[in-house]
């Protein structure tokens, strides 16, 4: 009886920090990887005195047990493959913040702890924007803590040109979808001029081309979802008309962004001159031709293991062994999760994957505000799009950016509609 007590007592002492350190993981993913994992082992740590609480969430939340059901695969297929598990066991560490998400959804209970969450998020991504424009205007010199591929043509501070607008990105619909719900013109003044910022630093100051696909996705959705929202709020139904003025508007934005933006107009164009040399197994002179040689050897792979793949960290050997003999550069990662997975996990994996998006889409409509609605399924939009360019959920920062906004948006999702 005293020790049950004992343990109530911490739990009651340590709870509350373990949220704030949930909450810090918004505000330091964007910013230091170092930081990241001190904190996830701290909140790992606190969080096995609630162990049944978290072995619920995992078993009832229906995008925690999705997400948790594809960790547990890698899990398994670190056992029937030729790599020894010790470099498996690495591997599967980069996939970690799957299970952080039920951890990380029992820590994050209430809708103002959420709302606290995203707003961690956004505040690094404002410091990640004020220090880009001071680097950008040459107001402030390349410091060695900045990231080492860093120029002041390319002002991407903490991490890669890639995975700073990836999340800036979703930072500019998150501001976006807070101007649409503020209130005073105060508050939709500071949103707006956040967006603009943040959308100019994406398509004119950083070279991120994924980047410029999720945020073009996120804007569509935006802007569909805003549409349907003031139609309901008007007691109108949504038609062709208006179906066919939000697809122009949308095309519009885009054609408008790429004949003004120079750098934008230049990745693109050099995107589509890469495709059109590339040959197979011949493209490691470009870019674009890599990461084709990367797809198009990575499906060969899946075809000669299709069912579930070469195990949890095989894909380097598996790799080598398929392009050995011709131009192609090693690597043991494709650059695209889709790929990812169904090397290492074959089509169980790919389907677990699917499932977890699937889930997303699902339950979604089911958060309490319509914000929750919305960004959830623009995670799923963004995360979607990052599949296919990037391994996102392989890459650290963004795997824990995934594992903390979606369980800052599912947090939220209630016990008797998981179950309906």
């Amino acid at each position: 009886m005293a020790t049950v007590f004992y343990f109530s007592k911490v739990q009651h002492y340590l709870h509350p920090s373990l949220i704030w350190g949930v909450v810090l993981v918004g505000l330091s993913t964007p910013i230091s990887v170092a930081l990241d994992n001190v904190l996830l082992a701290l909140i790992l740590l606190g969080s096995l005195l609630s162990f049944g609480s978290i072995l619920r969430i995992a078993i009832t939340h229906p995008v925690a047990r999705a997400a948790l059901l594809l960790f547990f695969l890698l899990f398994i297929a670190m056992f029937y493959g030729t790599t020894p598990i010790k470099e498996a066991l690495v591997t599967l560490a980069k996939y970690k913040s799957l299970a952080f998400i039920p951890i990380f959804i029992f820590l994050l209970s209430s809708e103002a702890l959420r709302r606290k969450a995203r707003y961690a998020f956004l505040v690094a991504m404002a410091i990640t924007l004020v220090i880009s424009y001071l680097i950008g205007l040459k107001i402030l010199p390349l410091m060695p803590w900045m990231n080492q591929w860093i120029t002041q043509d390319n002002p991407a501070i903490f991490h890669s040109h890639i995975t700073q607008n990836n999340l800036m990105a979703f930072a500019i619909f998150l501001s976006l979808l807070e101007w649409r719900d503020a209130i005073t013109r105060t508050k939709r003044y500071l949103w707006l001029g956040f967006t603009l910022l943040a959308a100019f630093n994406v398509l004119f100051m950083v070279q991120g081309r994924t980047g410029y696909i999720i945020l073009f996705v996120l804007l569509g959705w935006f802007f569909w979802r805003t549409l349907v929202r003031r139609l309901n709020q008007q007691g109108k139904h949504f038609g062709w008309q208006h179906g066919l003025i939000a697809v122009v508007g949308f095309m519009l934005v885009i054609l408008i962004s790429y004949q003004t933006s120079s750098r934008l107009h230049d990745r693109v164009a050099k995107v589509m001159d890469e495709y059109l040399e590339w040959t197979p197994d011949h493209g490691k002179n470009t870019s674009t031709g890599e990461r084709l040689d990367y797809y198009s050897n990575s499906l060969q792979i899946v075809q000669q293991h299709p069912l579930a793949g070469v195990g949890t960290g095989g894909g380097s050997a598996a790799f080598a062994q398929q392009v050995e003999g011709t131009n192609v550069i090693r690597t043991s990662n494709p650059h695209n999760e889709y790929l990812m997975i169904s090397v290492q996990t074959g089509v169980v994996g790919l389907v677990l994957l699917l499932t977890l998006f699937y889930s997303h889409w699902r339950y979604a409509p089911m958060l309490p505000t319509s914000l929750e609605q919305d960004a959830a399924r623009g995670l799923l939009f963004s995360y979607m799009m990052n599949c296919m360019f990037n391994s996102a959920f392989h890459d650290h920062v963004d795997g824990l950016f995934y594992a903390f906004m979606t369980a800052t948006l599912f947090a939220g999702l209630k016990m008797k509609e998981r179950n309906g």
